[in-house]
């Protein structure tokens, strides 16, 4: 009798765990020891996002604050590497946070676009920008998962060691 009044508590109690409200993505980054920075300002004539209809274009983000230069291959290996496009996806997110109010308006990462500063025989580009990925699953789940680009690059501005730029789809 216990077993079948346990059982019966159990599926009453299943639907109404299952209407529980997501968290937020502040909620997921918070719960991984993730927070978000300041985002810089911009380095040059331009702006850091734009809107247009329900899509919002991100310019190129290194990480915020600020960082030291660094190339792959040569003054970084793969796990610094990835561990800066990890921040460079935490001061992307507060760039849209500060454009948009709440990350809760992001609906999907669209495009990702990554520049890894690495000498010419670097070839594991991929693995740098899945810092980058990971930051975008955590926060927004599979919606953070996008069609991405990694290539190397000679040289990123201030001698960054990574550089995105992404499309994100508002609510």
């Amino acid at each position: 009798m216990r077993t079948v009044l346990f059982s019966l508590a159990l599926l009453i109690a299943m639907p109404v765990a299952a209407k529980a409200p997501a968290a937020t993505p502040e909620q997921r980054l918070a719960a991984a020891g993730l927070t978000l920075p300041p985002p810089n300002a911009p380095i040059g004539l331009y702006v850091p996002a734009a809107r247009v209809g329900k899509l919002l274009f991100l310019a190129g983000h290194g990480e915020c604050p600020a960082g030291g230069p660094g190339k792959l291959g040569a003054t970084m290996d793969v796990a610094a590497g990835k561990a800066n496009a990890a921040r460079v996806a935490l001061c992307m997110l507060a760039s849209i946070k500060a454009e948009v109010g709440d990350l809760s308006r992001v609906k999907r990462v669209v495009k990702v676009m990554g520049l890894v500063n690495a000498t010419p025989d670097f070839t594991q580009h991929p693995a740098v920008m899945n810092g980058f990925s990971e930051v975008m699953v955590t926060a927004f789940g599979d919606a953070g998962k996008a069609p991405r680009v990694a290539a190397g690059a000679g040289s990123l501005p201030r001698g960054w060691p990574v550089e995105v730029d992404a499309i994100i789809e508002l609510k």
